[in-house]
């Protein structure tokens, strides 16, 4: 339930959406609960499925700071010297914006969470639980980037800009930075923005709305086309938002996409199965609200935007390249590599799994009688090797297999190659080998048993550094188990099991890492019985 201060923010809100043209039609924003925050809820009656229109205007993107008169200009300098590109521009903005007392974007930037549940902002007990998992080892890389982006150059750039009217009454911090980042990238939209209204001078006659279709014909520029560097200036129409003063062929097209965040419409929650969609009107024929975005609905509440497709867990492996020169014949072999476009790391969707030995009737994923594409080599080029029984059983990219092959060549081998590849293509070298040609020759050469073998030997450490201090899944699954207290209703931490609602002794991000941590051991495992599977039949069938 709303406090106090959240219904406070949220009226103050709805008459800053109010003042600067933004119209409620069909529903209403609501506060959902302290981990979900704000959301829209469609109401009964919506006849045309009009749900929100937002005016294009309030849209923050790169053009949009540009433009701002109290920080547009010392932006546009720092653009123009290649200090800043257009994701860093908005997140200075907000970074800026959430300093600033007297900051007209207040009422929307008070309805933004401060909290986040990916694991740049885990407490270092919560993140310990990560340990061994790509997606540690990735948020390490990451955080480091970040502060170092920030005491490099965020943290000056922010400082110079708030001085400019200096209305902060505090000091930047990174973790101000920190969130800039997170808001933008959980919020931004990649926006077609018309023509016409980018290009003012420019206006064509079109269709009264551009539809966000997948495969539509649009055209994306850069923040840096859109700012007329020739002259030194920017010439700005009446409304926030229109440049002019390009070249004529990037006048003439008809969508410009452009990343930007759009208040009201960024309350809707992302899903694959989206109950909503956005769409932009061009000219107000279908909102009366020319140049402005719209949401659709033919659902009840609360809504879903399609956003990012990601339906499968997925495990990363990967052979370090580093180690490749340690291997015997190290240079022959990275040539061999390049030659072939082999692959050092891959993903594992869970819904391989369902096409390999040990399928699982629940998975998603493709069919059973569907050919997997895992090698397409011609077997009978010296008749020394037949096509494997298992060939279309194998759920590992050929990509990754390749590189695999490649990196266990014997010597004896890698002349054999030599040597079927001379032959093919002529002692003078009179072409070059193709790709395919090449794999094959590696195929004929070696088989698949040492990229098996290799292959478990690096899910199997997969497995060792993902239980390392944290034991097998069962230790997981004991550890959730005991998590599952029921007795504590005041927690504020939940999870669904079975359809019923359960309280939380431990964090949402921790258990939410130990969930994720589990997943990874047991598709570890998986993979692990898949590759042993492989390697078993390879070295019987003498390959």
């Amino acid at each position: 339930m709303a406090t106090g201060s959240e219904e406070a923010k949220l009226e103050l809100f709805l008459q800053w959406l109010k003042v600067n043209g933004a119209e409620l039609r069909g529903c209403k924003l609501k506060y959902c609960n302290s981990n979900k925050g704000f959301g829209i809820f469609a109401t009964n009656d919506v006849p045309d499925g009009i749900l929100l229109v937002v005016p294009l205007d309030l849209a923050i993107t790169p053009m949009r700071v540009l433009q701002d008169p109290l920080i547009g200009p010392d932006c546009r300098s720092l653009f123009e010297e290649g200090e800043v590109d257009d994701r860093l521009l908005i997140m200075l903005f907000l970074t800026v914006e959430r300093l600033r007392k007297s900051s007209s974007w207040k009422p929307y930037l008070d309805m933004l969470p401060t909290e986040f549940g990916n694991p740049l902002w885990f407490t270092d007990d919560e993140f310990s639980e990560l340990k061994g998992t790509t997606l540690h080892r990735a948020t390490e890389l990451q955080r480091k980037n970040l502060k170092s982006l920030f005491d490099g150059k965020v943290k000056k750039l922010v400082e110079k800009l708030l001085a400019l009217d200096g209305s902060s009454d505090r000091e930047v911090g990174f973790e101000d930075f920190l969130w800039a980042n997170s808001i933008f990238w959980t919020r931004a939209l990649n926006i077609p923005f018309p023509s016409s209204y980018v290009f003012p001078r420019a206006e064509q006659e079109q269709d009264s709305t551009t539809s966000i279709v997948p495969g539509e014909s649009t055209n994306h520029v850069s923040t840096e086309q859109i700012v007329n560097r020739e002259n030194g200036t920017l010439q700005i129409n009446k409304s926030v938002g229109q440049v002019s003063g390009v070249e004529s062929t990037l006048q003439e097209r008809q969508n410009i996409w452009v990343e930007g965040l759009v208040p009201g419409i960024d309350f809707c929650n992302h899903d694959l199965k989206a109950a909503a969609t956005w769409e932009v009107d061009g000219t107000g024929s279908t909102t009366g609200i020319p140049f402005s975005m719209y949401l659709l609905s033919g659902t009840s509440v609360p809504l879903w935007i399609r956003h990012k497709d990601n339906p499968d867990d997925y495990l990363m492996i990967h052979y370090p390249m580093e180690a490749i020169s340690d291997v015997p014949f190290s240079e022959t072999k990275m040539q061999l590599l390049e030659a072939q476009k082999g692959e050092l790391r891959c993903l594992l969707p869970r819904s391989l799994l369902k096409s390999g030995f040990f399928p699982e009737s629940t998975l998603p994923g493709r069919t059973s009688n569907e050919d997997s594409g895992s090698q397409a080599f011609n077997y009978s080029w010296s008749g020394q090797r037949k096509a494997p029984s298992y060939i279309n059983k194998l759920v590992f990219p050929e990509e990754f297999l390749t590189a695999l092959r490649t990196i266990t060549m014997k010597e004896n081998e890698l002349y054999q190659v030599s040597s079927l590849l001379e032959e093919l293509v002529g002692s003078g070298g009179e072409r070059q080998p193709s790709e395919t040609e090449v794999r094959t020759a590696v195929w004929e050469a070696c088989g698949d048993s040492g990229a098996f073998q290799l292959l478990v030997d690096l899910l199997n450490m997969k497995l060792m550094e993902l239980e390392e201090g944290s034991g097998t899944e069962e230790s997981d699954a004991e550890l959730l188990k005991k998590a599952d207290n029921r007795g504590t209703p005041e927690n504020e931490s939940r999870s669904f099991t079975n359809g019923s609602l359960h309280s939380l002794s431990m964090s949402r991000n921790k258990w939410g890492s130990i969930v994720y941590r589990q997943g990874q051991k047991e598709l570890t495992r998986r993979f692990i019985k898949e590759a042993e599977q492989a390697l078993q039949l390879a070295l019987s069938e003498g390959n």
